[in-house]
């Protein structure tokens, strides 16, 4: 154990080496720790092996059939994960120092939020803040919360099936997704059907469509439908689904409100159920504990007022489902 002062510890740590336990226990391994790090494995090896020493805890359980962080790992983990974060956010912090707001907003989302609340607040931000840069990232809902945690960014947006103590959210919109096929599908076209219609047919769907994750409602509903067997093909990405299903691999759970022109233009078709659809919520996901540059609060003033200002009515979207379908038999007529 160690002996001298613990206060002394920040001064006479090597941080190289918690950089290094930090990318050893995100990949997983020594040899991924290495190959992330172009290091030799023996060198990320002794440097494991000096942190320990150094803070006289076993760090990392390792063995043949075994390679997992230990209690104390874990710990260190958590607080190296926050301290490199806001070193990371550095550059954003002392970029404040003009008057004029400047410097990068980072954004990271799901690939599916669309909603004019969005769209207007990236407008009035770059009007009024022209010398700031927004940087969105579009990455699977599960990835946006680790962001946001590891203050790798200043605000997400996502869906949320369960929510981190850690974090702070607000309820951007509510949206409801149906099923879909394109135009070689042999269900394209056709109107009134029901689930028992697409019994046994192809799907594809999102990673996420699982009971236990964001898209539990979704996959409930792909359960009814008895499709046949595992999606056929899946993504993370909403315009890779979107892309599946327009090419006729099998039918998918799209948002309604964001392909309602892919309807109207005859590449989408809108299938059962038409009553009822899922519905899964979309927040914005802060860090109470992040202290947000000049441009991050300016977004967030901006967007933040137009939620407040908007009524729940109004932000939630796809309920006017039959008239997609109406739309539907239109541009097929």
């Amino acid at each position: 154990m160690m002996s001298e002062d613990k206060g002394e510890l920040a001064w006479r740590l090597d941080w190289n080496l918690v950089r290094t336990f930090l990318v050893i226990v995100q990949e997983g391994s020594i040899t991924g720790a290495a190959q992330r790090l172009d290091l030799k494995q023996p060198t990320v090896s002794n440097a494991l092996r000096r942190l320990e020493d150094t803070l006289g805890h076993r760090l990392i359980d390792r063995g043949p059939r075994k390679f997992a962080p230990t209690t104390h790992g874990e710990a260190l983990f958590a607080q190296a994960l926050d301290i490199f974060g806001s070193l990371d956010r550095l550059p954003l912090i002392l970029g404040d120092i003009d008057e004029e707001v400047s410097g990068e907003v980072v954004l990271s989302m799901a690939s599916h939020v669309v909603s004019p609340l969005v769209d207007a607040t990236l407008a009035d931000f770059q009007q009024h803040h022209p010398r700031a840069r927004l940087a969105i990232r579009v990455r699977p809902s599960l990835d946006v919360i680790e962001d946001v945690l590891g203050k790798k960014c200043s605000l997400g947006i996502c869906l949320v099936r369960e929510r981190d103590a850690d974090l702070e959210y607000t309820h951007l919109y509510t949206e409801h997704f149906g099923f879909f096929c394109g135009p070689a599908h042999p269900l394209f076209g056709k109107s009134d059907l029901t689930l028992a219609d697409m019994r046994e047919e192809r799907s594809v769907s999102f990673d996420t469509d699982q009971l236990n994750d964001v898209l539990r409602p979704v996959a409930m509903l792909r359960a009814r439908a008895s499709f046949a067997g595992q999606p056929v093909g899946v993504s993370n990405n909403l315009e890779e689904v979107r892309r599946m299903v327009i090419a006729g691999m099998g039918i998918g759970p799209l948002p309604i409100h964001v392909v309602t022109r892919d309807v109207a233009d005859g590449l989408l078709w809108r299938l059962p159920p038409y009553d009822d659809p899922p519905a899964v919520d979309v927040s914005v996901v802060r860090h109470p504990a992040n202290r947000l540059s000049r441009a991050e609060q300016a977004f967030w003033t901006l967007l933040s007022k137009r939620i407040e200002e908007t009524p729940r009515d109004q932000r939630t979207y796809g309920l006017d489902g039959r008239s997609l379908v109406a739309s539907s038999v239109a541009s097929s007529a």
